[in-house]
């Protein structure tokens, strides 16, 4: 029986899971998006749900706990002052897993794992439009080329 004994083990040591998921968290907050495997994006957002939850503290205490375990201060100092005042009215759920795909090389399930929140940041980085000038001059050359 596996009592009190959660978590995947991921076919790996206890040092190099700790080094795995420090890493992809610092990767998440780094780039609040990230393409991993689906057993890792689903473990990774209990460390991510506690980074973010210790950024909503916002005290001494915390700021030293999430330096214990991510090792940066950039990271550590985007975690508390851009990405944990999002979430201050939201009481968890901080991660969305989507499922992806799967991987060419082994056929292993892929997911996205991203902070929610980012519809808004997503809607204001829509690519523009191409303007008119540009489409007539478009348009011009292609019928040049045909007749």
């Amino acid at each position: 029986m596996r009592h009190l004994n959660q978590g995947r083990k991921l076919n790996r040591t206890s040092a190099h899971r700790k080094a795995l998921f420090k890493n992809l968290v610092l990767a998440l907050i780094d780039h609040e998006r990230i393409q991993t495997t689906d057993a890792k994006a689903k473990e990774l957002r209990r460390f991510a749900d506690r980074m973010v939850t210790l950024g909503k503290q916002g005290d001494l205490a915390a700021h030293r706990r999430a330096f214990a375990f991510l090792q940066s201060h950039d990271a550590v100092k985007k975690l508390f002052d851009e990405i944990a005042p999002r979430f201050k009215d939201r009481n968890g759920g901080y991660t969305r897993v989507i499922k992806f795909g799967v991987r060419r090389g082994d056929a292993a399930p892929i997911s996205v794992i991203e902070f929610t929140g980012n519809e808004e940041r997503a809607a204001a980085k829509k690519p523009r439009k191409k303007s008119a000038k540009k489409a007539e001059q478009q348009s011009a050359r292609r019928t040049a080329a045909a007749g």
